[in-house]
């Protein structure tokens, strides 16, 4: 079994306009064997469709800058190049785990705008923070990076870049890699 760890950061804007469509822009991967060891890395940019210009909401809390959002491919490609690096369609096994339901949500989102199948998705994701938090017994969620320092781990990179993100998310996974419930 293979365990993709990622992370997603996507447009956003301040105060979530209701009529702005989330779309995705840099997916973030760590492909995590059985043993807990990391096998190789997947980080690339996604340019929009729907609302193609980053909000400068959005350039200072992820650091993307639009002239790397412009050169980026769109969605089907990236999604493509992202389900061949993780062996979706290879016959090998693979659960997908990401800090909380949005990134497969997104995943899902844009598939279908894109007019993608999402059977890849639904059945194999593992929401770490839900499980994480019923562990701790938490009852109110506590974001990646606080989690991170509380296991005893430095955060690492740019928090709310994806590969960043996905990078120190692995190192939770790791820890309690014998405790997920797949």
């Amino acid at each position: 079994m293979n365990y993709i760890v990622y992370d997603l950061e996507a447009t956003c804007w301040e105060g979530h306009p209701p009529e702005m469509a989330q779309e995705i822009i840099e997916i973030g991967a760590l492909k995590i064997n059985a043993f807990g060891e990391v096998e190789s890395k997947f980080d690339e940019f996604v340019r929009p469709i729907l609302h193609p210009n980053l909000s400068n909401f959005c350039k200072q809390l992820t650091t993307i800058d639009q002239i790397t959002i412009n050169r980026a491919s769109t969605f089907p490609d990236v999604v493509e190049d992202f389900q061949d690096w993780a062996g979706v369609f290879d016959g090998e096994d693979c659960m997908f785990c990401s800090w909380g339901s949005f990134d497969k949500r997104m995943l899902v989102q844009d598939s279908i705008l894109h007019e993608l199948e999402t059977d890849w998705i639904e059945p194999f994701h593992l929401n770490i923070r839900r499980q994480y938090h019923e562990l701790r017994r938490w009852h109110t969620y506590k974001g990646l990076k606080k989690v991170v320092e509380l296991e005893g781990f430095e955060f690492t990179g740019t928090y709310h870049r994806a590969i960043s993100d996905a990078e120190n998310l692995a190192k939770i996974f790791v820890k309690h890699i014998d405790i997920w419930r797949v």
